[in-house]
């Protein structure tokens, strides 16, 4: 390790070193740790593994463990090689493993805590950024002369001195606890949603509520080894919960409703509902607000005190089959009699229509131009749409009336002269 920056002439001399036979001897022996650990990683992952997992990641070199064991082999090379001859590619390969570790890492455990969010990869690139900037101030010695003259910087705050260089090693193990804390709320969460078929919103509760509490653990370790008083959070709580009192309001009511819906399962993902005058299939019910997917693919953020305070329209509350109906007219002097059993048998035939309770065609009314016909249906699954199968009933009847004869009239209107 440099304990001073390099010069000119030693960044010459340290390239030159590169170049030499036992540098690619080092390089040898770490292509050797390289395969080793992709033949490693391979055996453990499997055909059947997890390819979003943070270990093993969609291909066997993009997940945390790969570099991790190429570290551990290049650290156990460098200890058996230091007997034998002088090492310096080691001096170059150790740092820049480090790297690809802290690099890897951070970025698995980001992506499999927050998938969708488009500010992950703005963190990516930062935390890429200083990994590997890091890496290059380490080999040139710049990085331990740094952190040197940061300690000398120091300033008082209250009874305690603190050094610029503390500061900076709080912030490291702050941000260490946190990944930390987001990878085993990561994989706990995907353990729990995992298979929950009906269970899913009771199981989604306790993931975010798992979540919530280990990021609050996580905070207080995190202000704990950044070097802050946790004393201080008695007065910044008091004006969190005042703040809270006044100014969110509304956002504490929507938290509170959020967990309120997922323990009493009034509403679950899959129900298809009607609220403030927009209706679909309820995709995703977070704690502050709940994701409605209409039929035309538009999507609705339902705040969810809206879910507890107004009246919602559940079409698959207690039971997925929903009644639909149909209108057509027919002539006046049609043998309705005979007709209402073929038009029933004959949507009974239509695909998604229940059998049980059974379609049902009733005179309905005597229009103007002729016998109005109603038919009631039932269907078991109105996630999948109600217009697509109305319109598979009204085409049967058309196509049942065209082959009877039997005339649908059009608008007539009778003038009487004198």
């Amino acid at each position: 390790m440099a304990t001073r920056p390099l010069t000119s002439d030693e960044l010459v001399a340290f390239g030159q070193s590169l170049l030499t036979r036992t540098a690619l001897a080092e390089f040898a022996v770490f292509s050797g740790c390289l395969l080793l650990s992709w033949a490693l990683v391979r055996g453990l992952r499997g055909p059947q593994a997890d390819r979003t997992s943070v270990w093993f990641g969609r291909r066997i070199f993009d997940g945390a463990l790969f570099p991790v064991l190429a570290l551990l082999l290049a650290l156990l090379a460098r200890r058996l090689l230091d007997p034998w001859m002088p090492l310096a590619a080691f001096r170059l390969i150790v740092p820049v493993l480090v790297s690809l570790v802290v690099v890897r890492v951070t970025v698995r455990v980001l992506r499999a805590a927050f998938p969708e969010s488009r500010a992950v990869r703005i963190v990516e690139r930062s935390v890429s950024w200083v990994a590997w900037v890091c890496m290059a101030l380490w080999v040139t010695g710049v990085l331990p002369l740094a952190l040197a003259e940061l300690g000398d910087v120091r300033w008082q705050l209250g009874d305690n001195e603190v050094s610029a260089r503390r500061l900076l090693g709080g912030l490291i193990s702050a941000v260490v606890v946190m990944v930390i804390v987001l990878w085993i709320s990561a994989a706990l969460e995907a353990r729990l949603l995992r298979g929950a078929g009906a269970n899913l919103s009771v199981r989604m509760m306790l993931a975010n509520l798992l979540r919530a509490g280990l990021l609050f653990i996580g905070l207080i370790i995190a202000l704990s080894a950044a070097g802050i008083d946790l004393t201080a959070l008695g007065v910044l709580g008091g004006a969190v919960g005042v703040g809270i009192g006044f100014g969110l309001q509304k956002l504490a009511s929507n938290y509170v409703s959020g967990f309120v819906i997922l323990a009493e399962r009034s509403l679950r993902i899959g129900d298809v509902i009607k609220v403030d005058g927009f209706e679909g299939r309820i995709t995703d019910i977070k704690t502050r607000y709940t994701v409605i997917r209409a039929l035309n693919g538009r999507e609705s953020i339902v705040p969810n005190e809206l879910l507890i305070t107004q009246r919602v329209e559940n079409a698959t509350f207690t039971d997925t089959q929903v009644l639909q109906s149909t209108v057509v007219q027919v002539a006046y002097g049609t043998d309705v009699h005979a007709l209402l059993p073929q038009l029933e048998a004959l949507v009974a035939g239509v695909a998604r229509v229940l059998s049980d309770p059974a379609p049902s065609a009733r005179l309905t009314s005597f229009a103007d131009s002729g016998l109005e016909l109603t038919l009631f249906f039932w269907i078991g699954d109105p996630q999948s749409g109600t217009a697509n199968v109305r319109s598979e009933v009204n085409l049967a009847l058309l196509r049942h009336l065209n082959e009877q004869g039997v005339e649908i009239p059009f608008p007539q209107r009778v003038i009487h002269t004198v």
